[in-house]
């Protein structure tokens, strides 16, 4: 009997490496305004081929565009290109802080400075986000003061998270930014249970959760869509995919021959694939979610599509892995760059007004670094008091660790 030609395994690689340029042709990119806009109580079976195409609304023009251009105001733009300039800028000033060994780590979200800003403003007050660690943009849109997570990332004596979590792993109740895990996917089944249990309780507020293309391949994130499908829970499941995982393409974990947002529709949940560096395409999709979710028409699962312009973290060098140059070859563009455009076409923007403000973020960013340090930073030597380790770890502190503390003199 035959044996047969002999078994091979696939194993994905990606269309650039070092010394050779990215083949970007395997994205799949729709033309701004042509991909149809459902009703959002639509049945999900009914956005099976939104989740092969991508919706856009910037052309190559700067026109807002098609069926998804929103209904946003001047002053919401406008705010919006504020925050991802700051955004930016903040990221760009805190790798110098590392460099300087101000602080051990920090991980920047250039690039993808659209997608936390959009969806902050298609949110509402009470509304909770379970972020990765490339949301800062929610911080920003809130309006958290840089400050405070400056004094997170340099783990001094005025830390809000006490030293007990890595730089970049904010956790701020009040502005709906729930504790970043360092265990990625983790956040998935956390925040679909948050969303049950608002509905249980009969509440308005819903979740929105994030998640890379990377951590997608975790069972976390699969047990989540079966919660949020069977449950209809109120929620949105943001996936990032900016094409890299620390050092493996998106094909490794599953983007090669189909998309993240199949995943959605392949779970009974409502999705959409969207370009993630349209700022108006983010906000506009981002509300369309939420309308489902608070009129009880269960989850939509978004895939947003974007690229990560830096390294993985300060700790990575991605030129061991990919082309240099990828970033300024890739299709969609720079998401500041194109709202800018936007904005300048409607007159509501100007070269001039660009550079104020951009010097002016400078300088406010610049002067929340400085208030920070004056609090301590890792390069200093200022070690906050020992009696942190005490704090906030019982109701009531047991006798030993009274006494502990008292032999301490803290």
């Amino acid at each position: 009997m035959s044996q047969g030609n002999p078994l091979s395994l696939h194993v994905p690689e990606p269309t650039g490496r070092p010394g050779c340029k990215t083949d970007f042709s395997y994205l799949h990119i729709s033309k701004a305004g042509e991909v149809r806009r459902p009703p959002t109580d639509v049945g999900f079976g009914d956005t099976a081929d939104l989740v092969s195409v991508l919706i856009r609304v910037l052309d190559d023009d700067g026109n807002a565009v098609g069926p998804w251009a929103p209904d946003i105001s001047l002053d919401q733009m406008r705010f919006g290109l504020r925050t991802m300039m700051k955004t930016r800028i903040f990221d760009a000033r805190m790798v110098i802080g590392q460099r300087q060994k101000k602080m051990s780590f920090y991980m920047t979200s250039l690039g993808e400075e659209a997608i936390g800003t959009g969806q902050s403003l298609a949110l509402k007050d009470g509304d909770m986000c379970f972020p990765t660690y490339r949301q800062q943009s929610l911080l920003m849109a809130r309006e958290y003061p840089m400050v405070d997570m400056i004094c997170q990332l340099f783990s001094n004596e005025r830390d809000p998270m006490k030293g007990r979590q890595l730089p970049v792993m904010y956790s701020v109740k009040e502005k709906g930014f729930f504790s970043i895990s360092g265990n990625l996917a983790t956040q998935m089944p956390q925040a679909v249970g948050w969303a049950m249990a608002s509905a249980i309780k009969g509440d308005t507020k819903i979740a929105s959760a994030w998640i890379g293309d990377g951590a997608t391949a975790e069972s976390d994130f699969h047990t989540a869509l079966t919660f949020a499908h069977v449950y209809r829970a109120p929620c949105i499941i943001n996936v990032v995919n900016n094409q890299w995982a620390i050092s493996t393409f998106q094909a490794i974990a599953g983007g090669e021959s189909v998309t993240f947002a199949a995943r959605g529709v392949g779970s009974g949940i409502a999705s959409l694939r969207v370009d993630g560096n349209d700022f108006l395409a983010v906000y506009s999709a981002s509300c369309w979610a939420a309308e489902r979710a608070r009129n009880n028409l269960g989850p939509t699962l978004i895939e947003w599509v974007t690229y990560r312009a830096g390294p993985h973290s300060t700790s990575d060098d991605p030129s061991r892995y990919r082309p240099t140059d990828d970033w300024a070859r890739f299709p969609l563009g720079d998401p500041i760059a194109r709202l800018r455009q936007h904005l300048t076409k409607l007159g509501a923007w100007s070269d001039a007004e660009n550079d104020r403000v951009q010097a002016e973020l400078e300088a406010e960013v610049l002067a929340a670094q400085k208030e920070a340090e004056q609090y301590g930073t890792l390069a200093d030597g200022r070690v906050p008091s020992a009696a942190s380790m005490f704090e906030d770890v019982y109701k009531d502190m047991p006798e030993h660790l009274r006494r502990q503390r008292q032999q301490l003199g803290v």
